[in-house]
């Protein structure tokens, strides 16, 4: 399917409700660990080290995102999400724990991708638990799709991964062929993943697994053999 970044959006702006926690959060710490829409994309100036960078797309209320980052301090993370209760509460675990390695950006992610990322500059993507879209005449709008996916493969060092996990048993076999179509980038696993073990249970995982829904989890790196 082609398509033009960000012509057809793989997301819908809701009013959800936000706590006055998370909008005090919002309001006082998104200008620290915020990215500005047209601010030029600088690792060393957003986190004042060139650390490995990784970028979650879509990061819901940001625990598993805190949780990640605690574990591992020597490695930048930027999260990238559009719903202001979810950011406002990573913001406030940032600001709890104590993190310096988040930073955030509240956007479109395939626009901010395209515009703002350097090529070979990203360590990993994670993007856990995306937005189905199972209707078949919605299935326009999931992310995951080429040429988004040969996006994120130029956006990949050498040896960086992309890893993806979702609960519907229909989008992992969509995602398993976008990804396996996808130049520059090979599957770690024959077909599915194994869990990581690191990863954090999410919230949306949870309430997957209260409906009994497949947990199915895609691995795949870029390396020099595979761009030739």
């Amino acid at each position: 399917m082609d398509r033009d970044y960000g012509s057809v959006r793989s997301f819908v702006l809701r009013a959800g409700k936000i706590s006055t926690a998370q909008k005090r959060s919002y309001d006082e710490f998104f200008p620290v660990y915020g990215i500005k829409p047209d601010e030029h994309f600088n690792t060393y100036n957003l986190f004042g080290n060139d650390n490995q960078l990784v970028i979650e797309i879509g990061f819901g209320m940001g625990r598993a995102t805190a949780d990640i980052a605690d574990m591992n301090p020597g490695t930048n993370y930027l999260g990238l999400e559009v719903h202001k209760p979810g950011i406002g509460k990573l913001l406030w675990e940032i600001q709890e724990r104590g993190l310096k390695n988040i930073r955030i950006f509240q956007g479109d992610a395939q626009v901010f991708l395209k515009k703002s990322v350097p090529v070979n500059s990203v360590f990993a993507f994670h993007i856990f638990f995306p937005d189905p879209w199972p209707k078949k005449r919605h299935h326009k709008r999931r992310l995951l799709t080429r040429p988004f996916t040969d996006l994120l493969a130029s956006k990949l060092s050498n040896n960086g991964y992309i890893y993806v996990v979702t609960d519907w048993t229909d989008y992992a076999d969509w995602i398993l062929k976008e990804l396996s179509e996808t130049p520059g980038i090979k599957n770690s696993y024959k077909t599915f993943a194994d869990k990581q073990e690191w990863r954090p249970i999410t919230e949306f995982e949870k309430k997957g697994l209260q409906k009994k829904h497949e947990i199915r989890e895609l691995f795949f790196i870029k390396s020099e053999m595979e761009n030739g």
